[in-house]
């Protein structure tokens, strides 16, 4: 599947939790910028506020917006074309999140977590997506439901 992801540079890619997928075949990594656009045509954008992902959804690149909360609504303004918004079952982080400005939403996933899950759900499953991922057995362990094969989760 190909996976485009459009990140906000403003954020610590020492903090980012995909960071470690820099070089996998089929990621590619596109950094925001004002004025620029990014072409989402066919896509399926990954966002909490939209239908439910489903493996009728398959078969379209995915598309992940990389930043904080309160900054995913400029990023998104960013995307043209017609693109599938579309969210996932309620899952549990394992990432600690410490936000002392805002509220992180109760259902907000690390974006590794959320493209690891999307994945899954789509008949896709990459395990290999969470080997750099220092939370990855917590976040195994808190969504045993998760679609994938068991070779997904070993300790």
């Amino acid at each position: 599947m190909d996976i485009l992801i459009l990140r906000d540079p403003r954020e610590s890619e020492r903090k980012c939790s995909l960071t470690p997928l820099r070089g996998f075949d089929g990621v590619r990594f596109v950094n925001h910028a004002p004025g620029r656009t990014l072409a989402a045509e066919g896509r399926i954008l990954l966002t909490p506020d939209a239908p439910e992902l489903s493996l009728a959804d398959a078969g379209r690149g995915l598309l992940l917006v990389d930043c904080n909360w309160r900054r995913a609504p400029r990023l998104r303004e960013a995307l043209v074309g017609d693109f599938l918004p579309r969210s996932l079952p309620p899952l549990k982080t394992a990432y600690p999140r410490k936000s002392q400005v805002f509220a992180d939403p109760e259902q907000g996933l690390a974006s590794v977590e959320a493209l690891y899950a999307a994945l899954a759900l789509l008949g896709e499953s990459r395990p290999d997506l969470l080997e750099g991922y220092r939370w990855k057995r917590e976040f195994l362990a808190q969504n045993p439901g998760l679609p994938g094969p068991d070779s997904a989760h070993p300790a």
